[in-house]
């Protein structure tokens, strides 16, 4: 298990583990451990559960950690930020029809962007703007109701896991920092929500990411 540095920055916090002994355990087993070390508290003290929307909440007395949770084949990802509203997905690369599945659910000019791509390259770049999408939703608490599918993503760019703020939207952020083979992973904030603060900027989020 890694061990996590816990700086007084603006962080996203992530925890990526294998799902083993199933999911709910191994994301309830992760969220305990954002709030420990987060907290300040022992993780016996931390309490976990679900919204009636199925958002996760982590508590420690009167003390609330905003996070969120995705899973894919094999893998649960949590995400906790002291400071404000934070998403996470994470995706298996895979086969897809890429290039269709964009025409259908994504904004025409992502769709354009991928279509620009070599073939070998538009999977990975339909997940990594799938996952941002999904991220962002969490992030700002409405998922991908009301059209946020084609909620317009930054371009990927490397490096790709800085944070880079939406086109329109300059308080939410999205980045895909490293997750090991096979994965692709996204994270978002809402700056716009950040209790007695500005919205910082693009490079002033830092995510630190512990493989368990």
């Amino acid at each position: 298990m890694g061990e996590l540095p816990v700086s007084g920055r603006d962080t996203v916090h992530v925890w990526v583990s294998a799902a083993s002994g199933g999911r709910p355990e191994a994301a309830r087993r992760l969220l305990r451990r954002a709030g420990g070390t987060l907290l300040g508290r022992a993780e016996r003290e931390v309490g976990v559960g679900r919204r009636p929307d199925g958002r996760p909440w982590v508590r420690a007395g009167a003390v609330s950690l905003p996070v969120s949770v995705s899973h894919a084949e094999g893998v649960v990802v949590v995400a906790a930020r002291r400071t404000g509203p934070v998403g996470v997905d994470v995706e298996r690369r895979r086969p897809l029809p890429a290039l269709a599945l964009a025409h259908r659910w994504y904004a025409p000019p992502e769709a354009a962007w991928l279509g620009d791509l070599p073939d070998t390259a538009r999977v990975e770049a339909f997940l990594l703007l799938w996952t941002a999408k999904e991220a962002v939703g969490k992030a700002l608490g409405r998922g991908l109701r009301a059209g946020g599918l084609r909620r317009l993503m930054p371009v990927p760019e490397n490096p790709r896991e800085l944070l880079r703020p939406l086109p329109g939207q300059a308080g939410v952020r999205v980045g895909h920092p490293g997750c090991g083979a096979g994965l692709v992973l996204a994270i978002a904030v809402d700056a716009t929500l950040d209790a007695g603060t500005e919205p910082a900027g693009p490079a002033e989020v830092e995510v630190s990411v512990v493989f368990e």
